[in-house]
């Protein structure tokens, strides 16, 4: 087991041994096995509360990732919709939640408002991400235990500014009092020990970690990103103003067409980014269609590895950073 290497806010709020967060990848990747590699590593994961849509089936991810974690508490990511129809399922899964004693949530998407009196009554820590420091002074108004700020590296959903991690993460230290993640091309122990040296608590990576042994993607995949360098990771839909970083695929290239014509009619889009294209590429290897969350930070992950020797890298990668540095000052 790994020595600690940095105390922060977020570890000893999460008690964790690293300031180390693993956002929820979808659909479904997060899930059991992979969250409780995280959580058994010593970091936080989220097990994706909207890969698993049948009430029992996400309980019984709940409770077998707490049977890998051997009673180690975990994390859930929650969608908020703006969708009146979701509403309905997520206070389900808040319920649920409740009733299996897991310890947070990572909330993305609308305001967790209308959700945060049931998660305090449950004693579960709330961390909101969000896409610019604007929206992060409203969550810690709202009353929320940490924010998460990603930059315009994020896979996934980096939002519609395009600031980079490198300014999001002095800038929301200096605006922010709650404890603070920085997400958006995290990969390496340099970045973690740059970000907590511009007054972050704890990063929190994804696409880093698609190659990690414990996720269920296909071999031929994770192959694919050990030999990519990032520079095929595209931002697309941003004709729905719902920008979204992915892998430059044959989907991707569609939607980005759609996206040149200035076109904002959902049905146009739904063929290429359907969720069923993106579960049969993860499944199948054959990466060619399917909205694929892809970060630049996968230049990083140059060999599948299981979890924890991913972590021992970047803590390693952390230490030489923190020592260079260390040794920069006494020659000042």
């Amino acid at each position: 087991m790994r020595s600690p290497l940095f105390k922060t806010r977020i570890t000893e709020m999460l008690g964790i041994r690293h300031p180390i967060l693993c956002g929820g990848m979808g659909p479904g990747l997060s899930d059991a096995t992979y969250v409780a590699a995280v959580v058994n590593a010593g970091g936080m994961g989220f097990i994706v509360a909207a890969g698993f849509p049948d009430p029992e089936e996400f309980r019984e991810q709940l409770r077998k990732c707490r049977q890998l974690t051997f009673g180690k508490r975990f994390g859930v990511n929650l969608y908020i919709s703006g969708q009146a129809k979701a509403a309905g399922r997520l206070q389900e899964q808040v319920k649920i939640l409740a009733e299996e004693d897991v310890l947070c949530v990572e909330t993305s998407g609308a305001s967790p408002e209308g959700i945060l009196p049931a998660l305090r009554d449950a004693g579960i820590k709330v961390l909101h991400k969000v896409p610019a420091v604007r929206y992060a002074r409203s969550a810690e108004r709202l009353g929320v235990d940490a924010v998460i700020v990603v930059g315009n590296d994020c896979g996934g959903h980096p939002g519609t500014y395009g600031i980079s991690s490198m300014v999001q993460a002095p800038h929301a230290s200096k605006e922010i009092s709650i404890p603070l993640v920085i997400g958006g091309g995290m990969g390496t122990g340099r970045q973690l020990a740059a970000t907590l040296m511009m007054g972050a608590d704890a990063v929190l990576m994804g696409s880093r970690m698609l190659v990690s042994e414990e996720l269920w993607i296909h071999r031929r995949y994770k192959d694919l990103l050990v030999e990519s360098d990032g520079t095929d990771s595209v931002v697309v839909k941003t004709g729905l103003r719902q920008h979204h970083r992915v892998l430059n695929n044959e989907s991707a290239k569609a939607v980005a067409a759609l996206d040149a014509t200035g076109t904002s009619d959902f049905e146009r889009y739904r063929p290429h980014v359907m969720g069923a294209l993106t579960t049969q590429a993860y499944l199948t290897g054959d990466s060619s269609l399917g909205m694929l969350d892809y970060g630049p930070s996968v230049v990083f992950a140059d060999a599948v590895q299981p979890v924890e020797a991913i972590f021992d890298e970047v803590l390693d990668d952390a230490r030489q950073a923190m020592l260079r540095f260390e040794g920069l000052c006494r020659q000042a």
